[in-house]
């Protein structure tokens, strides 16, 4: 029943004039109604495989994909996703990211609710799980090692060198006819590997191009998540947990159901619940972020973001800088 509740937003999308639309037999990859406007948020909804972000040359069954792809192209079953000089960022379960570095590819094997499995074919991949709700399955294939993730954290599979690094979080490997329980810090290798994990350096690790991108992913992730609880706050529609589409960040923003998750970045997202008027802020994990608006809460209407500012959790440019958990 708890499962149940917490899934509640991340609803299938809609059939009819608002809702998905039927793809032909030709299109390569099935797209979504993209309605416009400040309540947009409120109508629209994600399926596990939604494309939220793309950088650069990326493409979908060997179609490329735009900028506008975002929140309008659902990368289907046995669908390989693929990056050339790009990045690109796919919803998993709510609460969990799939983001590709450069020339790399990844194949949606099946998508459900509460049932992800992913092959990562070639390059590097990343996934960040703010949340993972009991029971749900979010399972990996690197060099045809079946890894499943286990718990909330920050995952790097690398299908180039052969390798899978927790940098936060618990996994479980199944490698020579053995169950490797991974944590953080600890690697395993997927290549002609003997299924013994080691330590791996991770400070080297944070200054991959792949991390330091999924870092300000993660970032401009909490800052759509602002904005939406504030069109929720302001009257916007809430619908229980899950995704919701943010107009000003033309991205999906995760909403918790109650209460404070943080993501292993350290962001904070807040359940609209938790509000219940105007509030002063988001609390990333290390550091206080307060809002600037344009003009203001007033009269039931939020004003769009002009910037946000903190003394120690917010650097322009550079990212969230407060620590780790």
């Amino acid at each position: 029943m708890l499962a149940a509740t917490a899934l509640a937003g991340f609803a299938q999308v809609p059939t009819g004039a608002t809702g998905q639309v039927a793809a032909s037999p030709r299109a390569p990859y099935t797209r979504t109604d993209a309605p416009s406007g400040a309540a947009s948020q409120s109508r629209k909804t994600a399926v596990a495989g939604a494309v939220n972000y793309v950088e650069g040359n990326v493409m979908l069954n060997g179609q490329p994909l735009g900028p506008n792809a975002a929140g309008s192209v659902v990368v289907g079953p046995n669908q390989v996703i693929a990056t050339a000089d790009g990045y690109a960022e796919v919803l998993l379960t709510p609460g969990a990211f799939l983001r590709l570095g450069h020339d790399s590819q990844a194949r949606l094997l099946s998508a459900g609710l509460a049932n992800v499995d992913v092959e990562i074919t070639h390059g590097a991949a990343m996934v960040e799980v703010a949340d993972l709700v009991k029971g749900t399955l979010l399972h990996f294939t690197v060099n045809g090692v079946p890894v499943q993730i286990e718990n909330k954290g920050l995952y790097a599979f690398n299908a180039a060198e052969g390798s899978v690094r927790v940098l936060d979080g618990k996994a479980k490997v199944e490698q020579a006819e053995r169950s490797v329980t991974l944590k953080k810090g600890d690697e395993i290798a997927t290549l002609n590997g003997s299924g013994k994990k080691h330590d791996f350096d991770r400070k080297a690790e944070e200054t991959e191009p792949l991390y330091v991108w999924s870092k300000v992913r993660s970032e401009h992730e909490a800052q759509a998540h602002l904005h939406t609880a504030n069109l929720i706050v302001a009257g916007g529609g809430w619908y229980g947990p899950g995704w919701y589409w943010d107009p000003l960040w033309a991205s999906y923003a995760f909403m918790p159901g109650a209460g404070i998750l943080y993501s292993p970045f350290g962001w904070g997202y807040y359940s609209p619940a938790f509000y219940g008027g105007y509030w002063g802020g988001i609390y990333p994990r290390y550091g206080y972020v307060r809002p600037i608006y344009g003009r203001g809460f007033a009269g039931g209407h939020v004003a769009g973001m002009r910037t946000m500012h903190s003394g120690t959790g917010f650097r322009a440019g550079g990212g969230f800088h407060g620590g780790r958990r």
